[in-house]
């Protein structure tokens, strides 16, 4: 058994290589092999969002505090709010952060393939990042 306790990993920016905006990262865990499960909790202010990217195993999203939009490439951009659990497949290119007026917190959860959790790709443009059609 080995306890993480809280408060004993550093909070992180979010690298402007893979969001935009102010994000603010907080390590949870990287299990050791041959576990491939990560997790850490991810803040978003308003107006922040990830790159689009894709994970090579999937990612789950559990959406903690604020409201959030999520989208996958092709898919229309939904609303996210506490509680909500959102499924990423394996490979499916996708977005996710705060809306343009509120802040939004999740815990990310995803394993590591061949030492890779994450593949980075361009930045969601201004013009696309918007809520839902009323």
């Amino acid at each position: 058994m080995d306890i993480m306790r809280a408060g004993t990993r550093p909070s992180g920016v979010g690298p402007s290589d893979w969001f935009t905006g102010r994000v603010r990262i907080d390590p949870l865990f990287s299990a050791p092999a041959p576990a491939r499960g990560r997790g850490a909790t991810v803040t978003f202010e308003p107006g922040a969002r990830t790159n689009w990217h894709t994970h090579p195993l999937g990612q789950t999203l559990i959406v903690t505090a604020g409201v959030g939009w999520v989208q996958r490439e092709g898919g229309a951009v939904e609303v996210v709010r506490p509680g909500d659990v959102v499924w990423f497949p394996p490979r499916e290119r996708h977005w996710h952060g705060a809306t343009a007026t509120c802040a939004m917190t999740h815990v990310a959860l995803q394993e590591d393939l061949d030492g890779r959790t994450v593949d980075w790709q361009d930045p969601v443009a201004d013009a696309d990042y918007r809520g839902p059609s009323p």
